[in-house]
């Protein structure tokens, strides 16, 4: 180095880095900062950078630095023979590295100014060798712009603003040992949720900085901070590669990236990949290391991550995009009249079907309860004894009949199921809410039990004992000689009957709340059995009780003698007949459709998946469902599950998760019979019926169905949006195999046509035929399926596999979502990526899923997905069909409707929630 007085030390490097300083390795430093020098003074130097093609002058760069009391600056950049340098990316970042203010004052360790120089001196060397690339990834294209986004290592975008929190959260936890925040609790402080990785990244950021020990104060941590929350996507790279570059040599060996990924691999819960980490790192070097070196280096894993985005970037037509976001922006209408008109429109717009219904349903109850009111205000010997209280009781009792009959009608399943199938009633009827309107009713049962006792027992018996003799002489022909004792009435059988079933009543209805039906209640141990769907089961078949003692209530009245007007048996008789000849149908046919359990599997994330024969004349549609009973499990429960089959296939399959004792009984009942797959075949356990003997001996099991569910009428759109949630995927494959089978068999008949001519092609074709292309309009399908578990996409590899390869034409575009995987552009994720691009271009497998369908991370952007397809689909109607736990249904539900309104596209939005 040359010193004050002008003298010039030439440095010529003509050997790697580690032997610039002798035997010592210098790692990459960054910010140098620290009292180095009290004299400020400016130094200068040349390093060469390797070059075949240059001149010996052009392969040296001459470098100007002033050295300050607290800051080293760079002057100057330029080549030796005084001609300007290309802007470097990297250059870049080391001149606004070296320009940063010490903020650690006296508490850094005094250097040597020349030694630090010296070390400046390697670092640029090592840096400047990049910059001259046989090629670097042109970084203006669309994918690359979109790539330089990622890479985040926190989730704020404001560094200054999240370092307040920051600041915060290392106060209180270094409040107890002296200020120093201990490795183990990095992640916590920055917000990083990955342990393991925000250790690993605590290493790289002290490494840079030569600091030892397993702690930092604050002033390094905010050095920490400013580093990891830098938007350029240079410093990102650059820090990312630190964490890869773990002896920071400038390069990065094929254990460093198998430690790395095995790092990212845990960091998003990817078992599969962690088990495999040794055989990417391989491919990768393979990919990136085609000359055998044994090491990558930074623009390598540059190009990798822009190459890896540049997959993943979709295009669409910019300007309808931008004027579907100018329509969709949420407007305030400050007129309260126009404003109600608005919503009152959107609101019977979506909800017709069920606002006729409940309309209907609220003025049947209405003019029930006015009739009886007026009917008992009339009885003028009743109601001068009982006054208005008699009238609301017999008004109450009135809605309850009806009520009490209803009630059965929506849970007639085989009756709704011909409803929708055989008739036009769909189009006004809500099918979809039957279980909904079944729940409306009990509610209204409720209120109508509430008024009805209340009105009997807390004012008419008061009343008939506190009148007087003249007062209740009208009474008599009723109640007998006037008692003295209240229980005189609860003893009758009125009294007796009307008693029991609002305890059973009551006990039914608590039992089959959410919270104790999904078992979210925290009870005592002795009464964990009252939680869960057994309870729920169990609890409901009181109503066989109840609907006996309601009959003997209705025939037993005090005030109506003549037989004619004792009306409770007519109403219940039809719904009553109606639902015992459904119970006898399922129990007549379960036992006649006898199947055969021919595969069963059991996969990760507790799912059992159930292949058996199909019953002679077993019809169904794709998205409709089955009850499975298992005797070994429990003889007299029945569970409905979706058919994940085709109605295109010889067999019949469902998958069933293991969430309550049922289902976990019944399997491990199939796991006793199950061994460790083979012949790469895929589960954790599974058993195959084959021909031949030694066969496994399986539980007996009976189905009753099918039954309708909303998920069947998808083809009726000729654009379908399928959302499943975790196993909430089940109709949804089944959809997806039948328009596949559909799509084929389409296929077959116009080839078919073409090869025997078009006339004698179109009379070849059969009314079944016919009627199936009458029926199927769906021409585009668009399937998205999230999950939390890396092993869930086990459940369906195989389906996923065979629509990826029979769907020439991109009929249907599938969309796997796991979201354990940190968002795209995260850091933590940001490997996982680059190894998905790669793998899946050479090998045409997802590393995520396993299957040819490439996987997303995190949850999806629904509002996008809605954006895309109403785009795609300009004035079409799209059919929604979610199925799922119910916290998704608000915002799907919600979309379709903004969608509608605001844009030429309708969505109708079906949901079915378990």
């Amino acid at each position: 180095m040359s010193s004050e007085d002008g003298d010039h030390y030439h440095h010529h490097h003509h050997h790697s880095d580690t032997e610039v300083l002798g035997t010592d390795k210098v790692p990459h430093s960054g910010p140098l900062s620290g009292p180095l020098n009290k004299r400020v003074g400016r130094k200068s130097a040349r390093f060469n950078v390797p070059d075949s093609s240059s001149s010996k002058d052009d392969g040296y760069v001459e470098i100007t630095l002033d050295v300050r009391d607290e800051s080293v600056a760079v002057h100057s950049i330029k080549a030796a023979n005084g001609g300007d340098l290309q802007e470097d990316p990297e250059l870049t970042l080391l001149a606004k590295g070296l320009e940063k203010k010490s903020t650690v004052g006296s508490s850094m360790v005094i250097r040597n100014a020349s030694a630090k120089i010296r070390q400046v001196g390697h670092e640029l060397k090592r840096l400047t060798s990049f910059s001259k690339k046989p090629a670097r990834f042109d970084r203006t294209k669309s994918a690359a712009a979109h790539a330089l986004k990622g890479l985040k290592f926190i989730s704020q975008t404001d560094g200054g603003h999240g370092w307040a929190a920051v600041e915060k959260r290392f106060d209180e936890i270094t409040a107890s040992n002296n200020g120093d925040l201990p490795r183990s609790r990095f992640g916590e402080c920055i917000g990083m949720e990955s342990k393991e990785f925000a250790g690993q990244l605590f290493d790289a950021l002290a490494r840079k900085r030569n600091l030892q020990g397993d702690s930092i104060d604050k002033a390094h941590l905010k050095e920490f901070w400013e580093q990891i929350s830098n938007q350029s996507f240079d410093a990102r790279l650059q820090t990312f590669f630190d964490m890869v570059d773990k002896d920071a040599d400038g390069r990065i060996t094929e254990e460093e990236v198998k430690e790395i990924i095995s790092l990212s691999a845990s960091a998003n819960k990817l078992s599969n990949i962690q088990k495999q980490a040794e055989e990417y790192a391989a491919l990768i070097m393979e990919e990136l290391d085609p000359d055998h070196l044994g090491h990558i280096m930074i623009n390598d894993l540059e190009m990798l991550l822009l190459q890896a985005s540049n997959q993943s970037v979709r295009g669409e037509s910019r300007n309808l995009s931008q004027m579907l976001s100018q329509k969709l922006k949420p407007t305030y209408d400050y007129n309260p009249v126009r404003r109600f008109y608005r919503d009152t429109k959107y609101f019977l717009l979506d909800n017709w079907q069920r606002a006729w219904v409940m309309a209907l349903w609220i003025g049947v109850m209405c003019g029930l309860f006015t009739y009886k009111y007026v009917e008992y205000r009339r009885r003028e010997d009743v109601f001068d004894v009982m006054g208005n209280c008699v009238s609301f009781a017999k008004g109450a009792a009135e809605t309850l009949k009806l009520n009490m009959a209803l009630i059965l009608l929506p849970v007639c399943r085989n009756t709704i199921t011909w409803l929708r199938n055989k008739t036009k009633l769909g189009v006004v009827v809500p099918f979809d809410d039957n279980l909904n309107f079944h729940k409306v009713i009990a509610v209204g049962i409720s209120i109508g039990v509430g008024i009805h006792a209340i009105s009997h027992l807390a004012c008419d018996f008061p009343r008939l004992l506190h009148a007087t003799p003249d007062e209740y002489e009208p009474m008599i022909k009723y109640f007998g000689e006037q008692p003295k004792s209240y229980w005189h009435f609860v003893k009758h059988s009125e009294g007796v009957t009307g008693i029991v079933m609002v305890v059973l009543m009551a006990i039914a209805f608590t039992l089959a709340a959410p919270c104790f039906r999904r078992g979210r209640m925290n009870l005592p141990k002795p009464l964990k059995k009252l939680t869960g769907f057994n309870a729920f089961w169990y609890s409901h078949h009181l109503f066989v009780i109840v609907y006996t003692l309601l009959i003997v209530h209705g025939i037993k009245l005090f005030l109506t003698k003549k037989w004619y007007k004792k009306t409770t048996w007519m109403y219940l008789a039809v719904p009553v007949i109606l639902y015992l000849c459904e119970r006898l149908t399922r129990l007549l046919r379960s036992s006649i459709k006898v199947v055969t359990i021919q595969k069963v599997a059991v996969y990760p994330g507790n799912v059992l998946a159930l292949h058996m024969s199909k019953p002679h004349g077993f019809r169904y549609k794709s998205g409709q469902y089955m009850f499975v009973n298992c005797a070994a499990v429990s003889p007299f429960e029945w569970h409905p599950f979706s058919i994940t089959s085709a109605p295109g296939d010889d067999y019949l399959s469902v998958h069933i998760r293991t969430l309550g004792d049922w289902t976990r009984q019944l399997r491990t009942v199939f796991s006793e019979v199950c061994q460790q797959p083979t012949n790469g075949k895929s589960g954790l356990l599974r058993a195959d019926c084959l021909q031949g003997t030694n066969n496994p001996n399986f539980p007996r099991v009976l189905v009753d169905g099918p039954y309708g569910a909303p998920a069947q009428d998808y083809k009726k759109y000729e654009v379908v949006l399928l959302v499943g949630l975790g196993i909430g995927a089940t109709p949804m494959i089944s959809i997806v195999k039948d328009i596949v089978n559909n799509i084929r068999a389409r296929e077959e008949e116009e080839s078919s046509a073409l090869e025997n001519g078009n006339g004698v092609g179109i009379n070849k074709t059969s009314p079944s035929n016919s009627n199936r292309k009458e029926n199927f309009k769906t021409r585009r399908a668009y399937f998205y399926w999230v999950t939390r578990e890396q092993g869930s996409f086990d459940w369906f590899k195989g389906i996923m596999n065979e629509v990826a390869e029979m769907d020439h034409n991109h009929v249907i575009e599938l969309h796997n979502y796991c979201t354990s995987v940190y968002e795209e552009g995260d850091a933590r994720s940001a490997l996982i990526a680059m190894l998905q691009s790669l793998n899946h271009a050479k090998n045409g497998v997802d590393v995520v899923s396993g299957t040819r369908v490439k996987s997303h991370f995190a949850k999806p952007n629904w509002r996008s997905v809605y954006k895309q397809i109403a785009v795609n689909h300009i004035n079409s109607r799209v059919g929604v069909f979610y199925c799922g736990a119910p916290a998704l249904t608000k915002e799907l539900h919600q979309l379709a409707s903004d969608f509608s309104h605001k844009t030429s596209t309708k969505f109708d939005f079906h949901k079915e929630n378990f």
